[in-house]
Parts: structure tokens; sequence; C-alpha cells
């Protein structure tokens, strides 16, 4: 791996705003000289120093602790200075321009973890990890961040990818001996090996989706006709009056957005206007939003009257305008309404439906289940590894690489074919760790680190 340029760099590594400390990080090769000219020492390494910050012309801009980290032995693998000042703002500014007096320039957002994974002092996985602690919603999800930034989702990865080499060394070596390839090919124990592979793969796409899901939530739309409940369900699940509820049709006139943890996964729940042919401008305007909004969703919770609709045909009108793939739940609510166990419930639609009552929470906490469920995600589930969209596509590639290595030893016996199939894979693998991963991948990913980290 490439060593970054050899310049300097510095941010303020807190939350913007006052506190009483704030942190200034400089890494760089100019780290030992910047520090001498700041503080009139160097302090030893890794050894907390109180001292007092100057500017050029000796005078104080502040004083606090200074703490120097020799390469590689830093957080970037570069010569570090951490300065622990007080947190004003202003102070904090000063130092930083101070910094950049001095030789540095100032960092761009995520740049300090980029050099740290450009020094190998973690791998791409791990990095994007730093970045789901800091952005974590729940404590979940900040200990499956903390479990792959420790190495666990790397491991696992590297465990899959030794599986594969190994079966790629001994393809090919069967390849350089034809006398031998064909008994070597038919053999039994080799496409149990294969299973094994296809296994290991499987289990680790199925603790990405989980970890996936608890790190980007899953956004959630409750669409139906009006006055179905749709508004008294939003406020149930959030936990206070978010929308305003009526009896009069048409009351949620635009599409409103509420932030909820569900068993520690973060869902966003999406509250739209009763599809119906509307009545004016406003409300079209209303209808059109809701639609755009299905179309992006999750996971669509299509919320039926149970009393005044038991045969669901609100949903069989909107049936062909759902969008195609999406999962959806009927959600009958109301359901402290019927009379009996089973109520008037139509039986074409009830299998699979969800009935609860809004008003009451009877249900609720069902139907909260059954969202998890049908988004991959089981809070029984120990040990989650925090995941992302990008690291769920390597696996899917991965996967079909090595399905279609299974073929070519199925139906064609070809080693070769094998063999190509199976460094397929290990490459779409390698991207999850940065193994082989493109610059404008890395420009991307470490784009949306904040500045200082």
């Amino acid at each position: 791996m490439t060593p970054v340029a050899a310049d300097t760099i510095v941010a303020i590594a807190t939350a913007p705003g006052r506190g009483g400390i704030g942190i200034v990080r400089v890494s760089g090769p100019a780290v030992p000289a910047i520090t001498r000219a700041l503080t009139g020492d160097l302090p030893a390494p890794r050894y907390a120093h109180f001292t007092r910050f100057l500017d050029a012309s000796g005078a104080p801009l502040d004083e606090g602790i200074a703490l120097y980290f020799a390469a590689p032995q830093s957080y970037t693998g570069e010569h570090v200075l951490e300065l622990q000042a007080h947190g004003s703002p202003i102070v904090l500014e000063l130092l930083v321009a101070r910094v950049v007096e001095l030789g540095a320039r100032r960092a761009l957002p995520g740049e300090f973890t980029q050099r740290a994974y450009l020094n190998d002092r973690m791998d791409l996985a791990q990095a994007e990890a730093v970045a789901d602690l800091i952005d974590a919603g729940s404590e979940a999800a900040a200990r499956a961040a903390l479990r792959s930034l420790e190495g666990e989702f790397s491991h696992r990865v590297q465990v899959l990818d030794a599986s594969l080499a190994a079966l790629r060394v001994h393809v090919e070596a069967a390849i350089d001996f034809p006398a031998e390839e064909i008994e070597f090919l038919a053999d039994t124990t080799l496409t149990e090996r294969l299973a094994q592979v296809q296994a290991l793969c499987a289990a680790l796409q199925a603790e990405a989706r989980r970890g996936r899901v608890l790190i980007e939530g899953i956004t959630v739309v409750i669409a139906g006709a009006p006055n179905a409940g749709k508004s008294t369900l939003l406020n149930r699940l959030a936990g206070h009056e978010a929308a305003i509820t009526s009896a009069v049709p048409g009351t949620t006139r635009d599409v409103l957005r509420e932030r909820v943890l569900v068993e520690g996964v973060p869902v966003t729940l999406l509250d739209t206007a009763g599809l119906r042919a509307a009545g004016d401008a406003i409300e079209a305007e209303g209808v059109r939003r809701a639609r755009a909004a299905l179309a992006r969703a999750d996971h669509v919770l299509f919320v039926v009257d149970a009393e005044a609709d038991p045969q669901a045909k609100s949903l069989e009108a909107e049936r062909a305008t759902l969008p195609v793939g999406v999962p959806l739940t009927v959600v009958y609510n109301k359901s402290d309404r019927l009379a009996g166990p089973a109520g008037r419930i139509g039986s074409s639609v009830a299998e699979g439906a969800v009935r609860i009552s809004a008003l009451t929470g009877a249900g609720v906490d069902a139907l909260c289940k059954r969202l998890l469920v049908s988004a991959g995600y089981e809070s029984s589930e120990s040990g989650t590894l925090s995941a992302r969209g990008r690291h769920l596509d390597a696996l899917a590639r991965t996967a079909a690489f090595i399905a279609a290595a299974a073929g070519a030893l199925r139906d064609a016996r070809a080693g070769e074919l094998m063999a190509e199939e199976l460094k397929a894979a290990q490459a779409a693998l390698g991207e999850i760790t940065g193994q082989r991963s493109a610059d404008d991948v890395l420009g991307e990913i470490f784009a949306g680190f904040c500045i200082g980290k």
C-alpha cells in the first residue's frame, strides 16, 4: 500500500461549539518541528505535558496538555500531535491558524483516518467502522461498530478469503497435471470443500445484512385510505403526538417524518396522505408525495380500517399502484372495535396481516417485530457487526462467483473456469477490506467522515 503524500495536516477534532476542553490534532512529518515552535520543546512520546501554546512572537495563545506520538505508533501511523486546550472556538481556531502558519494545511474530511488506512494502521472495513461508531444512533449500533473497528468483521472476511485461496491452490495445481485433473475434479472432497466455502459466504452475508440494518436503519412508509388510522399509528410508534389526528378525511396533507428506535434499530417512519382521488389541489399534491415516498420505502405498512373495511377493499384498489419488490404488511387497525377473536376480517388478506389498535397499543409490539424480521434483523442475535451497502454488494458478487465456480465443476468439470471464478470471488471480497479498492471508491468513503477524524 502506498503511503500518503509527505505533508502535514491539522484540524479541530472536537465537536463545534463551546466546551470545557477542545482538541486540535496534527499529523505528518513536520509535527516535531511544529511542536517545538508551538511549545518550546519536543515532549517525550506518549506522555501528557502541561505547557503553553505560543504564537509567532512567543506570547501564549493558551495553555493546556500536549501529547506527542512518534511514528509509526500513532493513530495515523505518522508523527501526531494532540493539543488539549480550553474549548473556546476562537482559541481553537487561533491554534489551527498558528499550526498552518508553521507549515501545515487544513485537513479534509476523514483525512486522518484515511492516512491510518493508507499507512496500514487499519483496513478499510475498520476505517468505515470509525465513522459508524461516531454516527451510532443506539447502544446496539455502537457495540456493532466497535466490534468491526476491533477487526471482527475483517477477520471473518479473511477466513473466507483464506478458504477461497486454498481452494484455488488445489484447483490450479490439478490444472498443471492434465492426467490427474479429471480424477481430481471428480473427487467428492472438492465438492464438499466448495460447499463449505459457500456456507461461510452465506453466513457472512446474513451477518452483514443484520449489521447494515442496525447501522443504516430502515425507512417505513405508513400508507392507506383516509381515516384508517395512519397518523394515530405514527403517534403510537413515535411515543408522542407527532401528527394531527381527526375524524375529518384528508387531515394529513404532507409527508410527516419521525425517527424512532425499535429494539436498537433506527427506523424512519413516514406518515402519508390518504390514498384516494383528491378533492383539491393541495390534497392532490399530498397524494403525489405519498406515492413518491412509497417508491423509496424499505417497507410499507398498509393500514386498513378493520371496522369499516374488513375485506380490505382499499388495499385491492391500490395494489396495482404499490411498488413492486418492497415488502408490504397489511395492518388491520381499530381491531379493538371488532367483536370476537377473528372479527369480520376477510380471509383472503388476513393471512400474514397484523391486527392492532393504534389507539390502545394492542398488537403494536408484534408489528414492530414483523418489521425487524422483514428487514433481516433479529434482536436475539449476539455479536452483530456493522456493515454498509457496499459490503453487501461485494459479498453478493462474491457469492455469485462462488456459485459460478460450483457450476463449472458440476456441469463442465472445467478446472480453468473454476479457478477463474474463484479468483474473481477473491477480488470482489477484497473490496471490503480495501485489498482491491479503486481510488474513487476511497474518496467517496472518506468524504463522509467528519473533519478531524
